[in-house]
């Protein structure tokens, strides 16, 4: 009993396992779709823990080139899966918002947490000016690929047109050319704005074998597909009971249940001051999104008949812009505190009231 107190006690997300049961028993005894969704949206993040531990165990054995791929490449799989399975239900509203959501949690929500925490616990904080300032770069460019369809549709044909659908499969296809070169310069660089901190898995002490880390992320990864059905299935009931719009649920609730392990990373190495590897977190995993997971998310939705364009509305593309420019101004002189901490998380709630409050996303 007591090795089992201790672990709850540092890892405390584990408790979410019993939410995961709670959703699949109120599925099945009908308590209701409310509380499938919130059992259900409690019980992924754990597992999206999971996913994300089991995936840093097998880079440790990997070595840092190889376990950077990995972490590239399964950085966000809890995230992709729900949008995948959004996809397959039609919800391609929730799913663009959910991408959106992701870039802008990322550098305003936890950036914003991890300099208010880190700066109060050790002041002044500093981190590589030049490394931030290309990971802008690319972010900046990520960013603009996403911002462009959305531009430009309006001279080509309506959203669900074929011309539009062929301009955001090409604008998909130079983004994952963009995301392979970042990939192949992970593997000759030692560090590289895709993949997170190769120093950090070099130096890590696995505590799995490769065989547990294995069973693990495949019993991870089969709870997020459950849970990830029960929520999606349940999102239209809380639109129409709440009021509550698609919108809002996909551009904060999902990317927040699927990264909370890895928003808690960031925070926790912020707090230890090592405000590098919080930012490269923050930053990797917004050009992760970016660069692999929305165009992935076109070529999917074709194949299961569902296709989803790159055109997001215009409240999108305007906090897409705010959290790129306000995050570039932060970050520019290599230094961070709490203040600028407090000014990244005001511009992040500023935008949720207004998702909240936006009835829909036309």
């Amino acid at each position: 009993m007591r090795p089992f107190l201790v672990y709850i006690k540092k890892k405390p997300l584990t408790l979410l396992l019993l939410a995961f049961l709670l959703a699949i028993v109120a599925e099945w005894q009908q308590w209701g779709m409310i509380y499938v969704f919130i059992f259900s949206a409690l019980g992924v993040v754990p597992m999206a823990g999971y996913i994300g531990e089991a995936t840093e165990v097998l880079a440790v054995y990997t070595g840092p080139k190889i376990g950077g791929l990995l972490n590239a490449t399964l950085g966000n799989a809890a995230e992709l899966i729900i949008t995948l399975i959004a996809i397959k239900a039609g919800l391609l509203e929730l799913v663009k918002a959910s991408i959106t959501g992701s870039i802008l949690g990322n550098l305003l929500l936890v950036m914003g947490i991890a300099m208010i925490v880190g700066g109060a616990k050790n002041g002044l904080q500093t981190f590589d000016r030049r490394q931030i300032s290309n990971h802008s770069i690319l972010l900046l460019l990520a960013v603009v690929a996403l911002i462009i369809p959305s531009l430009f549709y309006p001279a080509i044909g309506n959203p669900t047109s074929v011309r539009v659908e062929a301009m955001s499969l090409g604008v998909a296809v130079v983004m994952i050319v963009l995301y392979v070169l970042g990939l192949v310069y992970s593997l000759k660089a030692a560090r590289s704005p895709i993949t997170v901190n190769p120093e950090k898995i070099e130096h890590a002490a696995p505590h799995w074998s490769i065989t547990k880390a294995i069973v693990v992320l495949a019993l991870a990864t089969i709870g997020v597909v459950i849970a990830s059905e029960l929520l999606v299935g349940a999102v239209e009931v809380v639109v129409a009971q709440f009021g509550i719009s698609e919108f809002f649920l996909g551009i904060i609730l999902i990317p927040i249940v699927g990264n909370v392990a890895e928003h808690l990373v960031a925070v926790t190495v912020a707090y230890r001051n090592h405000m590098e590897l919080s930012v490269e977190i923050a930053v990797s995993s917004s050009l992760q999104i970016a660069l692999f997971v929305a165009p992935l998310l076109v070529f999917v939705s074709l194949a299961m008949g569902n296709p989803l364009t790159l055109v997001f509305n215009i409240f999108e593309l305007i906090a897409l812009t705010a959290s790129i420019l306000i995050t570039a101004l932060v970050a520019m002189d290599g230094e961070s505190n709490w203040l600028e901490g407090a000014a990244l998380l005001a511009v992040y709630l500023i935008l949720g009231i207004s998702f909240f409050l936006l009835p829909t996303a036309g």
